[in-house]
């Protein structure tokens, strides 16, 4: 790799405050100590910011090259997980039930660098970095903060990055094209007949209906969607009556779809709602059915791939980028950013074959990286932002 040498410079201070955030974590849309410290460290470097929200930050960095320059967005998200954080490090999480086990403390620290090293490097341009430190986005309810305020109007370009354990470090996916799924979240709420077990055909069991449908939504992927549209629907919770001799009245079931296109998200929830709905009628029943959604697919735009392909290669050499990584079903809210403004959502590697902690998936309280990916990251941030302004 040839990081340049005003990353390089600021590898120690990457390091402490990635490991600062990581030993902090805070819940989806309640990261106030996490904003404290962003809000700290742009003061120090004299870099302007407001609060969106309760703890979404919007940073701003002028240049002041003569001329008229481009607008452009960088985004890192900051909220973590609730669960354990396993590891026995000093930068363990501090804060029980909590962990940064999914990358968001490394997005952070390398953004916050950038808006030093930005800063510092205003005289080399005429445009406009925004920078977002977004919260929530675990629950998929952080971006549409800065939209909602307007921070993507007049943006040329918005760009992203997220760590993997899944590609080594020194790797960058900067694949065009569905990256992301989407994210939804469904309710089913099934309204039957209580009765005695003993005379079920006075009742209408929403236990029974409540089993139906989840089997047959089944169907909306394996015989109604096309086989290469890689499609899922899944229900993670069934909960239904009040006791073991009585036909239940109410049953609740919870879930989830994904899809890498707007038309099929569109389809299979449409599928959804009617499946759930004529299952329930079948059977002398109702079901109400509520959606949310979370996140929409993540589509990388094609031209913005390859003009940041030219961008990261003098930086992790052209045999190191990956333009064809494996689409994931997993979501991410930068989509919203992109259904609004041509961009990018890059992957960066932080996996050291060499310490297997840092091959550990995602989601798991074991989760650590290779903080090489660190310099990685902040050097994209400042790089693409300088090419566009």
């Amino acid at each position: 790799m040839t990081i340049k040498p005003y990353i390089i410079a600021e590898e120690a201070r990457l390091v402490d405050l990635r490991r600062w955030f990581h030993a902090h974590p805070e819940a989806s849309m309640q990261e106030h100590e996490t904003a404290r410290k962003i809000a700290a460290e742009l003061d120090s470097f004299g870099v302007p910011y407001q609060l969106i929200g309760d703890t979404a930050i919007a940073a701003t960095i002028k240049g002041t090259k003569p001329g008229e320059g481009k607008i452009v967005a960088l985004r890192a998200d900051m909220d973590a997980l609730q669960m354990e954080d396993l590891k026995d490090t000093p930068y363990a999480s501090k804060h029980p039930g909590y962990c940064h086990a999914c990358g968001h403390d490394a997005h952070v620290a390398a953004l916050l660098v950038a808006a030093k090293v930005l800063q510092e490097k205003r005289t080399e341009f005429s445009g406009e970095v925004r920078l977002f430190f977004q919260p929530g986005e675990e629950i998929g309810a952080g971006a549409r903060l800065f939209l909602q305020a307007g921070l993507l109007e007049g943006v040329h370009r918005v760009f992203g990055v997220h760590v993997t354990s899944l590609l080594e470090s020194g790797e960058v996916s900067l694949t065009p094209g569905p990256q992301n799924a989407s994210c939804d979240y469904f309710e089913i709420e099934v309204t039957g007949r209580g009765t005695h077990v003993s005379t079920p055909e006075l009742g209408v069991d929403a236990l029974y209906i409540a089993a139906q449908i989840v089997n047959n939504l089944q169907s909306i992927v394996s015989r109604q969607t096309a086989a290469g549209d890689s499609v899922i629907v899944g229900v993670g919770t069934l909960n239904a009556g009040t006791q073991y001799n009585i036909v239940a009245e109410h049953a609740r079931l919870e879930g989830t779809t994904r899809a890498f296109t707007p038309d099929s998200r569109a389809f299979t929830n449409n599928r959804v709602k009617t499946i759930a709905e004529e299952t329930a009628k079948l059977h002398g029943g109702t079901a109400r059915v509520d959606f949310k959604a979370f996140a929409s697919p993540l589509i990388n735009d094609a031209e913005v791939a390859e003009e940041v392909r030219a961008i990261a290669a003098p930086l992790v050499g052209e045999e190191n980028i990956i333009t064809n990584n494996q689409k994931a079903l997993m979501a991410d809210d930068f989509a919203d950013f992109l259904a609004e403004t041509k961009g990018l959502y890059a992957l960066v590697g932080a996996h050291d074959p060499a310490r297997p902690e840092t091959g550990i998936s995602h989601h798991h309280g074991l989760f650590d990286i290779d903080e090489t990916a660190l310099l990685t990251c902040c050097n994209l941030y400042v790089d693409v932002a300088l090419a566009y302004v």
